[in-house]
């Protein structure tokens, strides 16, 4: 009965979060409805990390474990970079930011326990694992020289609450195309909206950059 409470409050959320996303994506940047979907959808998400965390506890899933402290983490980080307009970092973004690269060190490790047993879902640790490292090393990277008064937040801090923003509606899309999509290998569903959505943030961060210097 707890998992199927818990289950159903989890559905309820990504459907909620990911209306959410499309919403943030379409209405104008900083703007009121941006703003409110953008809530909207953190607090979805946030229920998605609270009730997935007992179902991966309750189900003995590591695999999910990891997935969604990942998934929540870019969230976090996105709410953080719209919210600390300031851009100096405080004890708990070095928390969250420790915590997702040790999360992305277990994504690799669990990812050789997959191999030796013959899962292939140690492809998708593997990828999810090096995204985890690398996401926490440039936010890390980005606090670090504000702290040391080495630039200002600006047009970094945009760029920062986009590509975490944007990485969690990934994380969205996924558990969607993961739920309705069965194929093989088993790690294709979970790795090519990453492959498909990437290229998108790569060019919304350059657009970005480029409105800046036009400035």
């Amino acid at each position: 009965m707890t998992a199927a409470i818990l289950l159903a409050i989890h559905i309820a959320a990504g459907s909620v979060a990911l209306l959410a996303a499309v919403l943030a994506l379409l209405t104008m940047k900083g703007g009121r409805y941006h703003v409110l979907a953008g809530r909207t959808y953190a607090v979805g998400m946030t229920l998605i990390f609270l009730t997935a965390v007992p179902l991966a506890i309750l189900g003995s899933s590591v695999f999910l474990l990891l997935i969604a402290v990942f998934s929540f983490y870019l969230v976090f980080a996105g709410w953080r970079f719209a919210r600390n307009r300031r851009g100096l970092p405080q004890l708990v973004d070095w928390l969250a930011m420790a915590i997702m690269g040790l999360t992305g060190l277990a994504m690799w490790a669990y990812a050789v326990v997959l191999a030796a047993s013959g899962d292939g879902q140690w492809v998708t640790l593997l990828s999810f694992g090096a995204i985890a490292v690398a996401l926490s090393a440039v936010d890390g990277q980005y606090y670090r020289r504000l702290a040391k008064g080495q630039g200002r937040a600006g047009v970094r801090r945009i760029q920062r609450h986009l590509t975490n923003m944007l990485a969690g509606t990934i994380a969205t899309v996924t558990a969607v195309a993961v739920v309705n999509v069965d194929v093989n290998p088993v790690w294709l569903p979970w790795l090519l909206p990453t492959v498909i959505i990437t290229p998108l943030i790569v060019w919304w961060n350059i657009r970005v950059r480029r409105r800046e210097r036009a400035r």
